[in-house]
Parts: C-alpha cells; structure tokens; sequence
C-alpha cells in the first residue's frame, strides 16, 4: 500500500496492539523513558476491552497470585520506579498491613487493582474499546517503511514499530462448542452469577491445573447442594514446582540461555521445568480439596468427587442440561453424568498475531516448524524489506522459553523490547511528523 497523496494520520514511534499487564508494563517503561530524555518515544496503544482487565472471570477473592510481589510491572528493571507494587500499597494505606502478612503472594484481586491503578496513570496513551481491524504496510520506494493499523472507530494510526500484546485464548479440547452450559472457566465468575438462584445440582470441571482446582473449590463452596465432579487424566492434581532453584527458570539470564540453546535443549528444559506452570496446583489448594473429600466420606455425603485417569468422551447439551459420558483411561468403562454445566479448565494458547497483520504475514519468517522466528529482542524476524520491527509480547515459548506469557519477566522483557525499538530508531525530519491527536 502506498499513502494517497495528502493523506495526514498520527505517526507514533510504537503502536501496541492490546493493552493488558505486558503492553501497560512498556507503556509504563516509556513513560519513564520520556522523562528522562529530550528525544522522547511516541506510542499509542489499542485495547478492545471497554477498561482495563486482566482475567476477570477468575478473580476468585481466595485467589492468590503465584509470583513474587517484586515481579510486579517494573521492579526487575527499576527498582525505584512509582510504578510499584509497594508504592501501589503506600498510597492505598496497606503498606504496614501487607508487611505484617508476611507474604510474598498478594491476592489476586488486589493484583488485578495494582494493575488498574498502575494503568490509569498511562491512559493518556491508550484508546479503550477499540479493536484493531487491520495492519498495512506502508512503502517508500521498494521499503516497507510505516505500518498503518486501522481501527474499529474508523481512525488509522501510523507505526514505525508495532508491539502485538494480544493475549492468550481460551483453549478447549478439538470439537468442543461452547454454550450456556458448556463453557471455560475464563468465564467463571460471570456464569455463577447467573447459576445464583437456579439451585444447580452438578457440575463437571475437565483439567488438572491451578484453575480447574480453583473452579472445583469455588462451585463446592458457593453451591452447597450441588455435587462437583473433577475429570483429569492424571491420578491426582499435582503440586507445582515451586522451589527456589527451579525458580530460576523464570530469572532473566535463563532467557538468554534458552535462546541460544538447540532445539533438543529447549525441548528437554521444558519438559524438566514443565511442572513451574502447566497442569501444576498450589499444594495448599491441594491439600484442601483432599481435606473436603476426606471429610465427606466420613460424613456420608460426596459432593467433591474426583474421576482421576478419565476422559469426556462426550458431552452434550440436551437444551435443560448437559449429559458428560467420562471413560476410565484404564478400564474402558464409561460414567455417565448429568449436569448442570460443563467447566472445561484447559489453558489458554497465544493469540496468532499474523491474521491481523494481513500481507505483512508472508513477510514474516518461520522455521521448519512453521513457528515465527524471533530475535532475541523479541522483534519478529522478516524479509528485509521490513524496514520496522514487529515485537511480539507473548507466543515466544519455543524461542524464549516458559516466561513468554507469564509475569515473572514481564518488567525486564518491556525493557529490552523499549531498548531495541531506541536503538533500531529512524531519524525523521520535523515535517515528516503530523500532529498527534488521542482517540
């Protein structure tokens, strides 16, 4: 695409496409970049949601996070920052209360509000309730020199660099539709709401990790009448590798180990380390559930019941519930339930940022794999024409290693991401620049 002459649209030196914790942690890094530099970056960032949120149908209020307080939007690259979690605390009156907890794990509810209080101290940059609907490039001479990125309000923004923080998606297993009673567990709290006066009998929740756990606590404890069938593969939930010395998987000098590591190094690392993060429980949590399940065989009435080494085989929804048939991994032999609703806690998968980005997606580098190859500085590798850099924060696991998607590295990964975009910066002439107005 070659701008129409006279064609006048914002040109930022960065535009982020989304804006949850990772894209609000670069917001914040460049803002503190700004204020110490008479060349400052432009952005603008994109963000369907009509306000910010992170995960809102899981904010269970026992729900603690899993990470260190200090790996917060900045701490790993400023100390010093006001972007804190403890300044976050200093300034809502809880600093001496949290101290006297004695944790490092806040609530996750009073993370989600770090993180909405951290995020309206950058909304000067961020247009909410708008979707991307489209990224082109735009030539000079043989050079994709800009990225254009038209919006669902009908404006175009004009990038130099894009940064893609489009998330994760709701993972189900291949034929699985969701509907009113078959749903994931991303929507938990929005759909007990609504099961509130409908004095539901059963539910089945599929998965053996963190969430699936949280779901089965969550439904046993609010619907006291309802029984709460736990399908997984596994024998038992397993507990997450929470140790100081697996911990450091997560540190920032393991991603430059990872990178430069071989395949089957990559591969066999994830294996080992698999356990920090996928399918793995809270031992607390773990302890609990056993603790309800032992204390109502004493009592004579299960309600939480565990299916271990199964599978759904089918689940379907008749219109006034949802018949679940579960077969034993070992005999063959088939369950048949019914239910009031289907929980399907099966993870997320990174959002595909090359749809989005139209014909600038050929231009992109895989590997033999068919993955996008990706620099060390998390910039998407493409042909040389590309004269911009589109970085990618999140779907880097098989290039970066286990931290692609998670907080631990949140803050260090934004800092790098700010360096190379200064460093790779085009010098241009004040009348290339148009005057930049929000959304």
């Amino acid at each position: 695409m070659t701008a129409e002459a006279g064609e006048q649209v914002p040109i930022y030196d960065v535009v982020g496409v989304g804006f949850g914790p990772s894209n609000l942690a670069l917001a914040i890094a460049l803002a503190e970049h700004n204020a110490s530099t008479a060349e400052p970056v432009t952005a603008h960032f994109l963000e369907r949601q009509p306000r910010f949120g992170w995960h809102r149908g899981m904010l269970i209020d026992t729900a603690t996070m899993q990470v260190s307080f200090l790996k917060d939007l900045v701490t790993m690259r400023n100390p010093t920052s006001e972007f804190s979690f403890v300044n976050y605390l200093h300034s809502v009156g809880r600093l001496v209360d949290f101290i006297n907890h004695k944790n490092l794990f806040p609530l996750r509810v009073e993370f989600h509000d770090y993180f909405e209080w951290a995020a309206a101290k950058v909304d000067d940059v961020v247009s909410y309730g708008v979707e991307v609907v489209s990224v082109k490039p735009v030539r000079d001479g043989r050079e994709i020199a800009f990225f254009d990125v038209t919006t669902s309000d009908g404006g175009t923004l004009r990038a130099r660099n894009l940064v893609m923080g489009t998330g994760l998606r709701p993972q189900l297993p291949a034929g699985v539709e969701v509907g009113p009673r078959i749903w994931h567990n991303s929507e938990l709290l929005h759909r007990v709401e609504r099961l509130r006066g409908a004095d539901p009998r059963r539910f089945v929740v599929v998965g053996a990790g963190q969430s699936a756990a949280e779901v089965a606590a969550l439904l046993h404890d609010e619907f006291p009448r309802a029984e709460v069938c736990a399908v997984f593969a596994r024998y038992g939930y397993s507990p997450a590798d929470d140790s100081s010395f697996a911990n450091r998987i997560f540190d920032p000098e393991a991603v430059d180990h990872f990178y430069r590591a071989g395949e089957p190094v990559k591969d066999r690392l994830m294996r080992y380390h698999g356990s920090t993060n996928y399918s793995a429980v809270d031992v607390d949590l773990i302890d609990e559930l056993y603790r309800r399940m032992y204390r109502e065989r004493v009592l004579g009435v299960q309600r939480l019941r565990l299916l271990n080494v199964s599978r759904p085989v089918e689940v379907v929804d008749t219109g006034s519930t949802v018949t679940a048939a579960v077969e034993s991994l070992t005999t063959g032999e088939r369950t048949v339930l019914d239910a009031d609703a289907v929980i399907y806690a099966t993870g997320y998968r990174p959002a595909d940022p090359t749809p989005l980005l139209g014909e600038l997606g050929p231009q992109c580098v895989r590997d033999a794999e068919g993955r996008l190859c990706v620099e060390r500085d998390y910039r998407i590798t493409t042909e040389p024409e590309v004269r911009g850099g589109i970085y990618l924060q999140g779907g880097t696991e098989h290039t970066h290693g286990i931290t692609s998607s998670l907080l631990s590295n949140t803050a260090v990964r934004v800092g790098e991401i700010l360096a190379s975009i200064v460093d790779r910066r085009t010098v241009q002439t004040p009348s290339a620049e148009y005057a930049i107005s929000a959304h």
